[in-house]
């Protein structure tokens, strides 16, 4: 595990189940309709619970980049912040809709009074975007949010695998933290 001190809050790395975090929030990186899926999504709506899908049904679906928020049902998590990523094209607009995925989720979870919240890496899985570039986009955007927001007092990075975990850890050394 790695955590380090973001003005007043906490960004922490670490390998992991998000199913199983006990942070206010956690993040599903969903699809556009909201809908049970394989992976982490799947995970989650199994973990959940089926009232999970239900309330998915009556939110319209989201967009890429944008978030909505559930409650968390029978997850150890209040709430879930789904959130769309975009499948990686190697266009300029994937960074910009990548980095849109973690500030609105953050920007929801701040209108909602959550003070921790749970990630795991958006986009990264069947939507292909390179894990390396990925990371870097979302540490960047975490980090910069934090120094402007200090309500939200932890974000934890949830990584799958160790692989997952080692490129967050080499990403945020190599980034200016101060």
């Amino acid at each position: 595990m790695t955590k380090v001190k973001i003005g007043s809050s906490f960004l922490e790395l670490i390998k992991g189940d998000i199913t199983k975090q006990n942070t206010d929030a956690i993040v599903n990186a969903a699809n556009n309709r909201l809908a049970p899926g394989g992976g982490a999504s799947g995970a989650i709506h199994r973990a959940a619970g089926s009232e999970l899908w239900e309330e998915c049904k009556t939110l319209d679906g989201c967009k890429t980049g944008e978030a909505k928020i559930t409650k968390g049902y029978q997850l150890p998590a209040s709430y879930v912040i789904h959130t769309v990523g975009p499948i990686y094209s190697g266009l300029s607009a994937d960074p910009i809709k990548l980095a849109s995925c973690y500030r609105e989720s953050l920007n929801l979870a701040e209108k909602n009074n959550i003070r921790s919240i749970s990630f795991l890496a958006i986009s990264t899985g069947v939507f292909g975007y390179p894990a390396e570039e990925a990371a870097k986009i979302a540490l960047e955007t975490i980090l910069d949010w934090l120094k402007q927001n200090p309500k939200v007092k932890l974000v934890r990075f949830v990584l799958f695998d160790s692989k997952s975990l080692e490129i967050h850890e080499k990403v945020l050394n190599d980034m200016d933290i101060s």
